[in-house]
């Protein structure tokens, strides 16, 4: 789901009294970001030239998460989080 999309459908159920129990987003592991000084490498994707015109093995370093990091769904959390809590949004106690 798109911000934009869930910013409209938030703001309907908040306005007729709905509580909203699920939410999808598009890509939502692509959304994250990495910590400032995070450096993340991996090995190139099929297709790409694994080796250098110096004969050396070629890795990626890598910009933001992408499915299949270890680190890429608390990337996400890391993002999403401030942004609920800047719109009235609190955390569970029974799921902290």
């Amino acid at each position: 789901m798109r911000p934009t999309s869930l910013r409209a459908l938030a703001s309907i159920a908040a306005g007729t009294g709905m509580l909203m129990r699920r939410w999808d987003f598009v890509a939502a592991y692509l959304q994250g970001e990495l910590q400032d000084g995070e450096v993340v490498y991996c090995h190139a994707p099929p297709g790409y030239s694994t080796i250098g015109a110096d004969g050396r093995p070629q890795i990626c370093r890598v910009e933001k998460p992408v499915y299949g990091m270890a680190q890429a769904g608390r990337r996400w959390q890391r993002t999403l989080f401030p942004w609920l809590t800047e719109y009235g949004f609190t955390q569970s106690s029974s799921d902290p």
